[in-house]
């Protein structure tokens, strides 16, 4: 009962939203240059869905692979932090830095050291990702029980065997949540590093659509664009229930 009432609330709320989205724009004659109502942006989805189906995936592959690189570079560098205090005293601040840096500026800087292909916008991907990863990562490997630690020391376990068995396990709990966030903030970096010299993708698109002033073709590749970052999130959540297992998921 619960599962179908999670499932049917945003279905009525969506078809709410698109019955009050289209009575404004028949009361207002909202121009479709500035809002295009519901059914301009499917028939703008369904005509060019070839089209924006193609750039959307070059998006979420740059999407994946930045989050990948990000969160699995986060996780190592976590990981010297809590063994290394010398390494977390040097380095960490230079992470609080990275994040306090606004990423669109830095995204021509991408494009002239990696180019205007896959390599800018991976990067991009990658540095969106990081720094929740980094943060959460480091307060799971930190959260663990002392006398846990203790129990395993007497039973003579190594430094290697305690992380494996111990601080690593229980660090999940902590991760999954910020990789559940790095999913949407992958599939952002990949869009706005294609707003800086792209030739591909959705990012790409958008700024054509916005050149040629096709609001409705804008729309259509921003709401694909969502969706799959929605996909991504739920795969991640997935992932989560099944590696997670001990913690309830109502």
């Amino acid at each position: 009962m619960l599962a179908r009432r999670t499932i049917l609330a945003p279905i009525i709320s969506f078809f709410g939203i698109i019955a009050i989205w289209e009575l404004i724009d028949t009361i207002f004659k909202i121009p479709q240059i500035v809002i295009p109502n519901p059914h301009e942006i499917m028939f703008s989805f369904i005509s060019n869905f070839n089209m924006l189906a193609a750039n959307a995936g070059i998006t979420l592959f740059e999407s994946i692979l930045g989050f990948l690189l990000g969160t699995i570079t986060a996780i190592l560098l976590a990981i010297l932090f809590v063994y290394s205090k010398t390494a977390n005293d040097a380095l960490y601040p230079y992470a609080i830095a990275l994040k306090a840096t606004p990423l669109y500026a830095l995204a021509p800087l991408l494009v002239l050291w990696f180019g205007n292909d896959l390599g800018s916008k991976i990067a991009m991907s990658a540095l969106v990702c990081f720094f929740p990863v980094l943060v959460n990562a480091v307060k799971g490997l930190t959260s663990i029980d002392s006398d846990a630690v203790n129990l395993l020391k007497t039973y003579g376990a190594s430094r290697w065997q305690i992380f494996i068995k111990l601080r690593f396990p229980t660090s999940f709990s902590y991760i999954f949540p910020a990789l559940k966030m790095s999913t949407t903030f992958a599939v952002v970096g990949a869009t706005i590093a294609e707003f800086t010299g792209s030739s591909r993708g959705i990012g790409h698109i958008i700024v054509t659509s916005t050149y040629y002033i096709n609001t409705s073709l804008m729309f259509a590749a921003i709401i694909l664009i969502s969706l799959a970052g929605i996909f991504f999130f739920f795969l991640v959540g997935y992932l989560e229930r099944k590696v997670v297992f001990w913690e309830r998921y109502d």
